[in-house]
Protein backbone atom coordinates (compact mmCIF):
# COMPACT_ATOMS: atom_id res chain seq x y z
CA UNK A 1 0.00 0.00 0.00
CA UNK A 2 1.64 3.34 -1.20
CA UNK A 3 2.40 5.50 1.28
CA UNK A 4 2.38 9.41 1.57
CA UNK A 5 4.57 12.41 3.51
CA UNK A 6 4.56 15.70 3.48
CA UNK A 7 7.11 18.17 2.86
CA UNK A 8 10.33 16.51 4.13
CA UNK A 9 12.02 20.28 4.25
CA UNK A 10 9.28 21.25 7.28
CA UNK A 11 9.73 20.14 10.37
CA UNK A 12 6.19 19.06 10.50
CA UNK A 13 7.38 16.82 7.41
CA UNK A 14 10.18 15.15 9.58
CA UNK A 15 8.08 14.35 12.77
CA UNK A 16 5.56 12.62 10.34
CA UNK A 17 8.50 10.43 8.92
CA UNK A 18 9.89 10.01 12.29
CA UNK A 19 6.52 8.96 14.08
CA UNK A 20 6.36 6.54 11.05
CA UNK A 21 9.44 4.85 11.28
CA UNK A 22 9.15 4.35 15.41
CA UNK A 23 7.92 0.73 14.56
CA UNK A 24 9.59 0.38 11.68
CA UNK A 25 13.04 -0.55 10.24
CA UNK A 26 12.21 0.48 6.08
CA UNK A 27 9.45 2.44 4.43
CA UNK A 28 7.96 -0.49 3.45
CA UNK A 29 8.49 -4.28 4.10
CA UNK A 30 11.44 -5.78 5.28
CA UNK A 31 14.12 -5.24 3.52
CA UNK A 32 15.64 -1.47 1.88
CA UNK A 33 13.54 -0.86 -1.78
CA UNK A 34 13.05 1.91 -4.03
CA UNK A 35 10.54 3.42 -1.62
CA UNK A 36 13.75 3.95 0.49
CA UNK A 37 15.72 5.85 -1.97
CA UNK A 38 12.90 7.91 -2.84
CA UNK A 39 12.74 8.89 0.90
CA UNK A 40 16.55 9.03 1.07
CA UNK A 41 16.65 11.10 -1.93
CA UNK A 42 14.04 13.49 -0.94
CA UNK A 43 15.80 14.55 2.33
CA UNK A 44 18.42 17.76 2.00
CA UNK A 45 21.00 15.99 4.53
CA UNK A 46 21.10 13.94 7.86
CA UNK A 47 18.19 15.32 9.62
CA UNK A 48 18.76 16.49 13.35
CA UNK A 49 19.54 13.88 15.45
CA UNK A 50 16.22 15.27 17.54
CA UNK A 51 14.45 12.97 14.89
CA UNK A 52 15.46 10.09 17.01
CA UNK A 53 14.12 7.41 14.16
CA UNK A 54 14.41 9.34 10.80
CA UNK A 55 18.39 9.63 12.58
CA UNK A 56 18.38 5.77 12.76
CA UNK A 57 16.78 5.02 9.61
CA UNK A 58 18.81 7.91 7.00
CA UNK A 59 22.34 6.31 8.77
CA UNK A 60 21.35 3.04 8.12
CA UNK A 61 20.29 3.78 4.22
CA UNK A 62 23.12 5.92 3.62
CA UNK A 63 25.54 3.27 4.77
CA UNK A 64 23.36 0.32 2.68
CA UNK A 65 23.92 2.17 -0.26
CA UNK A 66 27.52 2.68 0.00
CA UNK A 67 28.34 -1.06 0.32
CA UNK A 68 25.63 -2.80 -1.57
CA UNK A 69 22.24 -0.89 -2.19
CA UNK A 70 18.70 -1.92 -2.35
CA UNK A 71 17.23 -4.36 -4.35
CA UNK A 72 13.17 -4.61 -3.01
CA UNK A 73 10.93 -3.32 -5.27
CA UNK A 74 8.57 -1.46 -2.19
CA UNK A 75 4.42 -0.12 -2.41
CA UNK A 76 5.09 3.17 -4.03
CA UNK A 77 5.55 5.83 -1.92
CA UNK A 78 5.09 10.17 -2.81
CA UNK A 79 6.88 12.88 -0.84
CA UNK A 80 5.23 16.04 -1.28
CA UNK A 81 7.50 18.81 -2.89
CA UNK A 82 9.76 15.83 -4.44
CA UNK A 83 9.85 14.29 -7.82
CA UNK A 84 12.25 11.93 -8.41
CA UNK A 85 14.41 11.84 -11.18
CA UNK A 86 17.67 9.83 -12.72
CA UNK A 87 20.02 12.12 -11.87
CA UNK A 88 19.17 14.19 -8.74
CA UNK A 89 20.92 17.71 -8.35
CA UNK A 90 22.88 17.92 -5.04
CA UNK A 91 25.16 20.53 -3.78
CA UNK A 92 28.91 20.19 -4.10
CA UNK A 93 28.77 19.20 -0.47
CA UNK A 94 26.13 16.28 -0.82
CA UNK A 95 28.28 14.71 -4.19
CA UNK A 96 28.42 11.30 -2.52
CA UNK A 97 24.83 11.11 -1.44
CA UNK A 98 23.79 12.16 -5.10
CA UNK A 99 26.05 9.43 -6.13
CA UNK A 100 24.57 6.90 -4.30
CA UNK A 101 21.31 7.94 -5.52
CA UNK A 102 21.74 8.23 -9.50
CA UNK A 103 23.98 4.60 -9.19
CA UNK A 104 21.00 2.77 -7.47
CA UNK A 105 18.25 4.59 -9.72
CA UNK A 106 20.34 3.48 -12.75
CA UNK A 107 20.74 -0.53 -11.46
CA UNK A 108 16.77 -0.17 -10.41
CA UNK A 109 15.86 0.75 -14.45
CA UNK A 110 18.37 -2.09 -15.48
CA UNK A 111 17.30 -5.17 -13.36
CA UNK A 112 17.08 -7.04 -16.18
CA UNK A 113 20.66 -6.70 -17.07
CA UNK A 114 21.86 -7.86 -13.61
CA UNK A 115 25.08 -9.33 -14.55
CA UNK A 116 26.05 -6.03 -16.31
CA UNK A 117 25.41 -3.84 -13.42
CA UNK A 118 27.95 -2.72 -10.84
CA UNK A 119 25.99 -2.80 -7.77
CA UNK A 120 28.35 -1.08 -5.31
CA UNK A 121 29.43 1.85 -7.09
CA UNK A 122 32.88 3.54 -6.60
CA UNK A 123 35.31 0.93 -4.31
CA UNK A 124 37.82 2.75 -1.79
CA UNK A 125 41.49 1.92 -2.13
CA UNK A 126 40.82 -0.61 0.93
CA UNK A 127 37.83 -2.49 -0.60
CA UNK A 128 40.12 -2.80 -4.54
CA UNK A 129 43.02 -4.13 -2.11
CA UNK A 130 40.88 -6.57 -0.24
CA UNK A 131 39.00 -7.91 -3.61
CA UNK A 132 42.60 -8.16 -5.34
CA UNK A 133 43.64 -10.46 -2.33
CA UNK A 134 40.45 -12.16 -2.69
CA UNK A 135 40.56 -13.04 -6.64
CA UNK A 136 44.30 -14.08 -6.07
CA UNK A 137 43.08 -16.60 -3.64
CA UNK A 138 40.87 -18.32 -5.42
CA UNK A 139 43.11 -18.40 -8.68
CA UNK A 140 45.34 -19.88 -6.98
CA UNK A 141 43.42 -22.55 -5.81
CA UNK A 142 42.13 -23.04 -9.10
CA UNK A 143 38.46 -22.56 -8.48
CA UNK A 144 35.38 -20.45 -9.07
CA UNK A 145 33.95 -19.05 -5.96
CA UNK A 146 30.23 -17.07 -5.68
CA UNK A 147 30.18 -14.13 -3.31
CA UNK A 148 26.92 -12.15 -2.62
CA UNK A 149 25.27 -10.28 0.20
CA UNK A 150 22.75 -11.25 2.24
CA UNK A 151 20.43 -8.09 4.31
CA UNK A 152 19.28 -10.28 7.49
CA UNK A 153 16.54 -9.22 10.28
CA UNK A 154 17.62 -10.94 13.89
CA UNK A 155 15.28 -10.98 16.94
CA UNK A 156 17.80 -11.10 20.00
CA UNK A 157 16.05 -11.69 23.11
CA UNK A 158 17.02 -11.34 26.87
CA UNK A 159 16.74 -13.53 29.75
CA UNK A 160 14.20 -11.54 31.69
CA UNK A 161 13.08 -7.94 31.73
CA UNK A 162 15.61 -6.89 34.65
CA UNK A 163 18.51 -7.41 31.08
CA UNK A 164 20.18 -3.92 30.58
CA UNK A 165 18.87 -3.93 27.11
CA UNK A 166 21.80 -1.00 26.43
CA UNK A 167 24.28 -3.25 27.21
CA UNK A 168 22.75 -5.96 25.97
CA UNK A 169 22.43 -3.64 22.18
CA UNK A 170 26.21 -2.72 22.83
CA UNK A 171 27.66 -6.64 23.09
CA UNK A 172 25.74 -7.50 19.76
CA UNK A 173 26.91 -4.70 17.99
CA UNK A 174 30.46 -5.28 19.66
CA UNK A 175 30.71 -8.78 17.62
CA UNK A 176 32.57 -7.38 14.57
CA UNK A 177 34.40 -9.64 11.87
CA UNK A 178 35.23 -9.00 7.82
CA UNK A 179 32.19 -8.94 6.01
CA UNK A 180 29.30 -8.41 8.85
CA UNK A 181 27.61 -4.71 9.16
CA UNK A 182 24.93 -3.69 11.81
CA UNK A 183 22.23 -1.71 10.91
CA UNK A 184 18.95 0.12 12.38
CA UNK A 185 17.91 -1.68 15.52
CA UNK A 186 14.73 -1.30 17.59
CA UNK A 187 13.39 -2.28 20.67
CA UNK A 188 10.03 -4.48 20.59
CA UNK A 189 7.83 -5.08 23.70
CA UNK A 190 7.17 -8.99 23.84
CA UNK A 191 5.02 -9.16 27.36
CA UNK A 192 5.39 -8.98 30.75
CA UNK A 193 7.73 -6.16 30.61
CA UNK A 194 10.47 -8.40 28.42
CA UNK A 195 11.45 -6.45 25.31
CA UNK A 196 13.70 -8.05 22.35
CA UNK A 197 16.12 -6.29 20.35
CA UNK A 198 15.57 -6.72 16.71
CA UNK A 199 18.57 -5.92 14.29
CA UNK A 200 19.40 -5.65 10.91
CA UNK A 201 22.73 -6.43 9.82
CA UNK A 202 24.03 -7.09 6.40
CA UNK A 203 26.77 -9.71 5.68
CA UNK A 204 28.84 -10.94 2.75
CA UNK A 205 27.32 -14.61 2.12
CA UNK A 206 31.72 -16.20 1.90
CA UNK A 207 32.76 -14.11 4.97
CA UNK A 208 29.67 -14.38 7.32
CA UNK A 209 27.59 -17.31 8.21
CA UNK A 210 24.53 -16.41 10.04
CA UNK A 211 24.34 -19.69 11.73
CA UNK A 212 27.81 -19.85 12.97
CA UNK A 213 27.58 -15.78 14.00
CA UNK A 214 24.54 -16.75 16.20
CA UNK A 215 25.94 -20.19 17.93
CA UNK A 216 29.66 -19.33 18.29
CA UNK A 217 29.52 -15.12 19.12
CA UNK A 218 26.43 -14.17 20.09
CA UNK A 219 25.49 -16.88 22.48
CA UNK A 220 28.54 -17.83 24.45
CA UNK A 221 30.31 -15.98 27.06
CA UNK A 222 30.28 -12.82 27.61
CA UNK A 223 27.66 -11.71 25.80
CA UNK A 224 25.58 -14.81 27.05
CA UNK A 225 25.46 -12.67 30.40
CA UNK A 226 22.69 -10.40 28.05
CA UNK A 227 21.31 -12.55 25.81
CA UNK A 228 19.06 -15.90 26.05
CA UNK A 229 18.52 -16.41 22.57
CA UNK A 230 18.56 -15.19 18.94
CA UNK A 231 16.30 -16.45 16.15
CA UNK A 232 16.42 -15.03 12.18
CA UNK A 233 12.92 -12.72 11.29
CA UNK A 234 14.11 -12.39 7.57
CA UNK A 235 16.80 -13.27 4.89
CA UNK A 236 16.94 -11.97 2.13
CA UNK A 237 19.45 -11.96 -0.48
CA UNK A 238 20.89 -8.38 -2.10
CA UNK A 239 23.23 -9.38 -4.77
CA UNK A 240 25.20 -11.88 -6.13
CA UNK A 241 28.48 -11.86 -8.02
CA UNK A 242 31.36 -14.54 -9.42
CA UNK A 243 34.82 -13.82 -8.63
CA UNK A 244 37.65 -16.09 -10.26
Amino acid sequence: MAVTFNDLGSAAGLKMLDDYLLSRSYISGYQASKDDITVYAALSGAPSSSYVNVSRWFNHIDALLRISGASGEGSGVTVEGFAPAVAVATPPAADSKAKHIMHMQAAAAEEDDDDDVDLFGEETEEEKKAAEERAAAVKASGKKKESGKSSVLLDVKPWDDETDMKKLEEAVRGVQMEGLLWGASKLVPVGYGIKKLQIMLTIVDDLVSVDTLIEERLTVEPINEYVQSCDIVAFNKICKMSNY
